[in-house]
């Protein structure tokens, strides 16, 4: 593939990822209560989960997959840049962390498709005792805490704000976004900084929950005005530096 091909391609993914996104998190808000039901007891997420039947499921596979879809994305950005004349030193370790945030993300969220409907139907069949029942509830339990809170949320928001972190800083040198890489640049480096703000919650810092919110709406625009001037071809970004006094 030639560069204007990859530079398409990056700029469709760089879209498409932040819309996925977002379209299913407000899916799984407005009919699961997410994310606000993850603080709720086991029985009555589970309960909430099988009332949604396999449309929730399919939301939940849809969701999962954005992740999934980072890491396709971290390596054409990779490529985008490496093929710049002074491409900097840290972009391979950028696109590590690029790839382990889509993975680490990808492992945190596929616990709702894959085991929460089989931990509902136990916790909810008739014929289960109440040891059963309490089982499940630890269960559950246990994986929100690990896979969900350790692994996909812990390592998603640390890999993803040190991605967003380098590749804004490659972002604001490169020569295909212009003066248009400055501005973002720092977008991104106020993007990274509320997603990294998310790893804190664990430490019982409340305001670090409201920050990665702001965080990844920022990072989600982030992305988005990114990938349009990679589509453009860079004219955006090429256009402003042109208009500038030398």
């Amino acid at each position: 593939m030639n560069d204007n091909g990859i530079r398409k391609l990056a700029g469709i993914l760089l879209i498409l990822t932040p819309v996925a996104f977002n379209v299913l998190f407000t899916l799984l808000a407005a009919t699961f209560e997410y994310p606000d039901i993850l603080r709720e007891p086991p029985g009555y997420v589970l309960r909430r989960f099988n009332a949604g039947g396999a449309g929730l499921v399919a939301t939940w596979y849809g969701f999962t997959l954005t992740a999934v879809l980072f890491v396709p994305l971290a390596v054409l950005v990779h490529r985008v840049f490496s093929r710049e004349p002074e491409a900097p030193p840290y972009l391979g370790l950028a696109t590590v962390f690029g790839v382990v945030a889509g993975v680490v993300q990808f492992l945190g969220l596929a616990r709702w498709p894959f085991l929460v409907p089989y931990l509902a139907d136990a916790y909810l069949n008739p014929a289960s005792s109440e040891a059963t029942r309490d089982s499940v509830a630890v269960v559950f339990g246990a994986f929100n805490n690990y896979a969900g809170v350790g692994v996909g949320e812990h390592l998603g928001y640390l890999f993803t704000g040190l991605w967003t972190a380098l590749i804004s800083l490659t972002m604001a040198r490169s020569p295909l976004f212009g003066r248009l890489g400055r501005w973002l640049g720092v977008f991104g480096i106020l993007s990274a900084l509320g997603v990294l703000a998310g790893t804190l919650e664990p430490a019982g810092l409340a305001w670090a929950a409201d920050a990665v919110v702001v965080g990844y709406v920022l990072w989600s625009v982030w992305l988005l005005l990114a990938g349009v001037v990679l589509l453009s071809g860079g004219r955006f970004g090429a256009g402003r530096r042109a208009a500038s006094p030398a």
